[in-house]
Formats: C-alpha cells, sequence, structure tokens
C-alpha cells in the first residue's frame, strides 16, 4: 500500500502548530526545546517525502487553478486618448 506524503504534512503541521500554543502557554523550556528539534526533524522528512512522491499529472501551467479556472479578460479604456 502506498503511503500518501499528506500524512507527514499534517502530523508535522499539527507537531508546529501544537508548539506555537505550548510557547503561548508557558510551558517549561525543555517540553518546547525537544518538541522544536522533533518538528525540525519532521520538516526534513516530510520536504524529502513530498519531493520523492511519484506524483504525475496531466495539468500545465495554462490550466491556472482547478478550483478557479484563468480565462483571459479584455480590459477597453472609455476614452483612449488621455491627454
Amino acid at each position: 500500500m502506498k503511503q500518501s506524503p499528506f500524512l507527514y504534512v499534517a502530523i508535522t503541521t499539527l507537531l508546529l502548530i501544537t508548539i506555537t500554543i505550548m510557547c503561548s502557554m508557558n510551558f517549561p523550556f525543555n517540553w518546547i526545546f525537544y518538541l522544536t528539534v522533533i518538528g525540525q526533524i519532521l520538516v526534513v522528512i516530510m520536504v524529502y517525502k513530498v519531493l520523492k512522491d511519484k506524483y504525475t499529472t496531466n495539468k500545465t501551467f495554462e490550466h491556472f487553478y482547478e478550483d478557479h479556472p484563468f480565462e483571459p479578460i479584455e480590459v477597453r479604456a472609455e476614452n483612449e486618448n488621455f491627454r
């Protein structure tokens, strides 16, 4: 079974958000320090997994975003003589 890199993204994001909350709640420094080190290691692993994922698509830059298709807009000036 192929494991998606989105699991790594979710775990890393949750850990780093947890560290931010712990900093604002004045948790002991050693907890925050060790979780930050673990978070940095997870960021490296996450980047590696995302970059090595065998994901292919037939989309190009001409497709822009799937949820918001890009269509050129023609802009016409009412008065083309600006002087």
